[in-house]
């Protein structure tokens, strides 16, 4: 199922997306949240509609960096010994066909197309063979960095935690299992030209492993959204652009990059 977070007149839904054509799909929109037991309601509103939001309003995103061995030799670090996190604050979250704001403080913006991951219940110590009891399902994530401000300061928070630098939609797939999350296509487009392109069979450390790594130290709640790293081909965006990341089984998560009001 395709789950997608939407707000119609005014009020915000999750509904059930349903079709294959973009611009013939439909939302059944749920009675309940996507978290706990839910059912279809049967009213049924075109996507064309709606405004997607973002698939979710996690409490926190943690992010996996140097996960591609070619995407931490393009930028000339070495590939970490363990799996290296760190968090991107709730409020650096939208969605699909919201703008990016190039902060100000910034000469060099960079899009970096990720799988992320959506836990489904509150969860602690979660071992690596039990880690597909936890997920929701899956959507497409754009860690977008200041490359500049993350080679310039010691700690990554504004060069990756700045407002709108998480995209993430355009919805959730939750009929993904695990074994297929693990290798889906990645790519990325800037204006239509190709960037990324890499599948998350390349992952340094995978899905599972990544999850029993950060419960190992935190509680995850429904909603909390792992980023998984990215594969080589990061590269610059410009006020202008439209970039879009598409992964396998998901769909395709597009942004307009804008100067920052």
């Amino acid at each position: 199922m395709r789950i997608a977070r939407f707000s119609i007149d005014g009020n915000v839904a999750f509904g059930a997306v349903e079709g294959d054509k973009p611009d013939e799909l439909v939302l059944d929109i749920i009675k309940g949240i996507p978290f706990a037991d839910f059912e279809l309601s049967g009213t049924k509103v075109p996507v064309s509609k709606v405004r997607l939001l973002p698939p979710m309003l996690p409490n926190k995103v943690i992010a996996f960096g140097r996960n591609y061995a070619e995407h931490a030799k393009e930028l000339g670090n070495e590939v970490p010994d363990a799996p290296f996190a760190f968090f991107k604050p709730s409020t650096s979250v939208i969605g699909p066909g919201d703008e990016i704001q190039y902060p100000s403080f910034s000469e060099s913006l960079h899009h970096e197309a990720e799988l992320a991951v959506v836990i489904g219940r509150m969860c602690r110590e979660v071992p690596r063979e039990r880690a597909n009891d936890v997920i929701l399902g899956y959507t497409a994530a754009n860690d977008v960095t200041a490359r500049d401000v993350q080679k310039r300061e010691k700690q990554w928070a504004r060069a990756k935690g700045f407002d709108t630098s998480c995209p993430l939609g355009p919805w959730i797939e939750t009929d993904l299992d695990l074994a297929t999350a693990s290798d889906l296509t990645i790519q990325c487009t800037v204006n239509g030209q190709q960037r990324q392109l890499g599948r998350t069979s390349d992952m340094i450390t995978p899905i599972a492993d990544l999850i029993a790594n950060i419960t190992e130290a935190m509680t995850l709640l429904p909603g909390d959204v792992i980023l998984t790293g990215t594969p080589a081909g990061v590269g610059p965006l410009n006020v202008g652009d439209e970039v879009a990341v598409t992964i396998e089984g998901i769909g395709t998560l597009t942004n307009k990059v804008v100067k920052r009001g």
